[in-house]
């Protein structure tokens, strides 16, 4: 009989535990749960147990202006809410992926997510895109395909320029002798021709930079000038907001010379005035060059490179600017120079063949070609 009593207090004991259990709060959700093992989870390929996201911009063949930015809603987790990555791909109209941009975190707030294209794509063609999310390896359904056409090339808003030159037609003024060349850019036929362009704002720090070939040491002319940034229109020389990148010509005691000068503020105060140190370099007048003149408060410089703006440098050189900002009021900008004080043989470089011009206080992007 004890027996018997005790094996019935053990198993009630059992029961009790057995309830206790299977009324404890259930373990919370891993992502891991997200994540289909073996088999894809869908027919696409996914792996990941979320949404696909929605393309919300560019949509319905719009056409782009400036950088090509990616708008999609986010995905949503079907288990539990953990951090997501996404990829975006870009196709031309041959369903060719142009452009990936692999895992990124996305920039963006709220319901939505961006990106903004870092690669080159073709100007003023259709194109598609699209969006997945991703985890750790995994990746969730592609979004469906959105229709956008990538920018004409060329526009000039606030402190931000870019020109291709590339596409026969120019966002800025042609002043004098120049021709476009096809498929290179634009061409200035002497010391007289330039491309001049007036922000609509000053930019008081950022870059100005171009491709350019078709110069060497043999190129006409005395002191002359690359790139030009003024305040306002007329002589530059004594202008009191000068930049200049110079590339000294056949006239010159060292052809093919590159130096800089910067004036912030007052072209009579030395203190104003600041001049880069003067390098000779063997140019090749088949060879594209990278020219960049860069600025900030206190601070100038100027890069070349040969061939694109990552190849090797052969100039580089930057100057302190003695606290001074540069504020020119209105910025204008050349390509080339206008006449000033030193006459035309200080002018533009005749011969000189200009593409994909980029002013802005954003690093410069990858232009097609």
């Amino acid at each position: 009989m004890t027996l018997k009593r005790f094996v019935s207090v053990v198993c009630a004991a059992g029961a009790a535990a057995s309830l206790a259990c299977s009324k404890s709060t259930p373990t919370p959700v891993s992502p891991s749960v997200a994540v289909e093992s073996g088999a894809a989870a869908g027919p696409d390929g996914s792996t990941l147990k979320v949404s696909a996201p929605t393309p919300v911009s560019p949509v319905n063949s719009q056409q782009t202006e400036g950088s090509v930015v990616l708008t999609a809603t986010k995905s949503q987790a079907k288990f539990a809410d953990f951090p997501l990555s996404y990829e975006f791909e870009v196709h031309n109209t041959s369903n060719q992926r142009v452009y990936s941009s692999g895992v990124t975190g996305g920039a963006g707030s709220g319901n939505n997510v961006s990106h903004t294209v870092g690669g080159a794509l073709e100007f003023d063609q259709p194109h598609t895109w699209r969006v997945r999310a991703a985890y750790q390896g995994s990746v969730g359904p592609w979004s469906s395909a959105a229709s956008f056409r990538t920018p004409a090339g060329g526009y000039l808003r606030g402190t931000e320029l870019f020109d291709p030159l590339t596409n026969g037609r120019t966002v800025g003024t042609m002043v004098g002798p120049t021709q476009f060349v096809p498929g290179q850019g634009i061409k200035l036929l002497a010391h007289e021709g330039r491309v001049t362009y007036q922000l609509e704002a000053t930019l008081t720090e950022g870059e100005f930079s171009a491709m350019v070939t078709g110069i060497d040491e043999g190129s006409p002319g005395d002191k002359t000038k690359v790139l030009t940034m003024q305040e306002g229109h007329g002589d530059p020389t004594p202008n009191d907001y000068r930049f200049t990148l110079e590339k000294r010509g056949a006239s010159y005691q060292t052809p093919g010379a590159v130096t800089f000068r910067i004036i912030t503020g007052d072209s009579r105060e030395e203190s104003s005035i600041n001049d880069g140190t003067r390098i000779a370099i063997n140019f090749s007048d088949e060879r594209w060059y990278f020219w960049k003149m860069s600025w900030r408060t206190g601070f100038a410089a100027v890069e070349v490179r040969e061939d694109s703006p990552t190849g090797r440098i052969i100039y580089a050189q930057s100057r302190t600017t003695n606290g001074h900002p540069y504020r020119p009021t209105p910025h204008v900008i050349h390509l080339g120079q206008p006449v000033g004080r030193g006459g035309s043989d200080d002018a533009s470089i005749p011969g000189a063949i200009y593409k994909n011009i980029w002013v802005s206080s954003r690093p410069r992007p990858n232009f097609p070609g």
